[in-house]
Parts: structure tokens; C-alpha cells; sequence
């Protein structure tokens, strides 16, 4: 029983982290153009460049 006054601050602070980075990326525009990668590969151009 004990061993619940340990991990229940523990992993209160762990939720707090977490939520605290998910805000954190959320606010900093992580999420703002998710496909952009994807596109970038299709529009990629492998040709060599004219001589």
C-alpha cells in the first residue's frame, strides 16, 4: 500500500508532461501542415539537371 504514495505523484507527473508537450506542439504549429512531407515525395523531381 505503501508503494501507492510513490507512484501516484509519479505518474500524476508524468500526465502533467505529457499534457504540458502535447500544448506545447499544438501551440508551436506541429500540426499546422501534416501532409506537406507526403506531398514533398510525390513532387519530388529525380531527373538530373541539364548539362
Amino acid at each position: 500500500m505503501e508503494i501507492l504514495y510513490l507512484l501516484l505523484p509519479v505518474s500524476l507527473v508524468f500526465v502533467i508532461g505529457i499534457g504540458v508537450a502535447f500544448w506545447w506542439a499544438i501551440f508551436a504549429g506541429q500540426f499546422d501542415d501534416a501532409d506537406a512531407a507526403a506531398r514533398s515525395i510525390l513532387e519530388d523531381d529525380d531527373a538530373p539537371p541539364p548539362a
